[in-house]
């Protein structure tokens, strides 16, 4: 036995057998180590994709969330404003209520004429001016004419509510928002000239509901909205007046023609409803007319236009706006103010919170030339027929 183990060992064998084991096991450990690089090599090209499959899931579900945010930030908002829709609706009821339970009340019996005026006509300087625009006519007048003139200012203010007055509706829309005030309404009926009566009917519907007064004989050029400069703010404006006449310096040749040196033309007029300055203009010519009357003094030469400017006209206007603009108390300003604040007037000027325009603004003339370096505050034409000047000399 001994024998045969060392011949199946001998040298020859021994050196094979272990070459074979060497080339096996490097065999194996080869065929392991490709292996384990290829699925290395393999994890690693998935890991970019695996990544950007992550982060594309993260950002999914970064804007699913932002989209959420965004959709509760939109009702979040809609909800704001339909509550503050209702608010607003809530204060104008709150308003027409309050309104509807002063006019059924009557006015305390110890009130003054200005107390009554401002206690029935509150005045809002922050409420937007009203889009009205009221017209007076004869009924004589021409049919035609009327309708091109409605007509005209309808195409120039889309949206605007325009009403044109006979006598009778003046008379009726005086009798109705001055039922609780007597002494307006006998004022108006005792005033012995229609032209006496359509000027004191342009402060006394001003005063109660606001917004545009123009004669008849006016013709627009630019919308009311664009009379406003567009760097002043309207909430800061409650009156918008031209002016009507600028003598020269010096000079006296105004007299025989105006009440005042500088006077205001009353012929257009933008107004918030309880304005002040047309709340005494009306507490004016009320008072004024029922001296008249007791002291038997109503006859009036209405051709004379002196006679109308001081009555009811643009000379008292224009004193009123003087008065208001020197009283502290009402209009802020410490300044003494004059006609020289508005002499040789190229631009508008507001002054508290009267707005005035050039004399041209609102008498601009009827050929506007290209280059006219004032054709953009050119708002209206005035052809200021004076048609009373037909009528009797002395009116009854």
């Amino acid at each position: 036995m001994a024998k045969v183990s060392r011949g199946f060992w001998n040298p020859k064998r021994l050196v094979w057998f272990i070459l074979c084991s060497i080339v096996a096991i490097i065999f194996v450990v080869r065929f392991f180590n490709n292996s384990d690089s290829t699925n290395l090599q393999n994890i690693l090209q998935n890991l970019p994709k695996e990544i950007s499959q992550s982060i594309n899931n993260a950002a999914s579900r970064q804007n699913s969330d932002l989209d959420i945010l965004a959709e509760f930030e939109r009702l979040a908002e809609e909800i704001a404003l339909k509550q503050d829709y209702q608010m607003q609706q809530m204060e104008k009821q709150r308003r027409l209520i309050e309104k509807k339970i002063k006019e059924l009340k009557p006015l305390p019996s110890d009130l003054t004429l200005r107390e009554k005026l401002a206690f029935t006509f509150e005045y809002e300087p922050k409420r937007k001016f009203p889009a009205f625009i009221w017209q007076t006519w004869k009924l004589d007048a021409n049919p035609r004419d009327t309708l091109l003139n409605k007509e005209n200012w309808d195409e120039k203010n889309p949206g605007f509510v325009h009403e044109i007055l006979n006598d009778d509706i003046m008379h009726a829309f005086v009798r109705h928002y001055y039922s609780t005030i007597p002494e307006v309404i006998e004022a108006y009926n005792v005033l012995p000239s229609l032209v006496l009566k359509i000027d004191f009917f342009k402060y006394l519907i001003l005063l109660a509901r606001g917004g545009v007064f123009a004669d008849m004989d006016t013709v627009p050029l630019r919308p009311i909205p664009n009379w406003i400069p567009e760097d002043m703010n309207p909430n800061d404006i409650g009156l918008i007046v031209g002016v009507e006449h600028d003598a020269e310096h010096g000079s006296n040749n105004w007299k025989n023609k105006y009440i005042r040196r500088l006077q205001f033309g009353n012929w257009v007029i933008q107004a918030k409803p309880g304005h002040p300055v047309i709340r005494e203009i009306v507490a004016h010519i009320t008072e004024e007319t029922i001296q008249r009357m007791l002291e038997g003094q109503l006859k009036v030469n209405i051709r004379n236009d002196l006679s109308i400017m001081s009555w009811t006209g643009t000379g008292i206007w224009t004193d009123v706006i003087f008065t208001y603009l020197n009283d502290y108390m009402k209009s802020g300003l410490l300044e003494k103010i004059t006609w020289m604040h508005f002499h040789k007037l190229t631009k508008p000027r507001l002054l508290s919170d009267i707005l005035v325009f050039p004399e041209f603004s609102f008498n601009a003339p009827y050929t506007i030339e290209n280059d006219d370096l004032h054709k953009e505050m050119y708002f209206t034409t005035h052809e200021s027929t004076k048609f009373w000047k037909a009528a009797p000399k002395v009116a009854k």
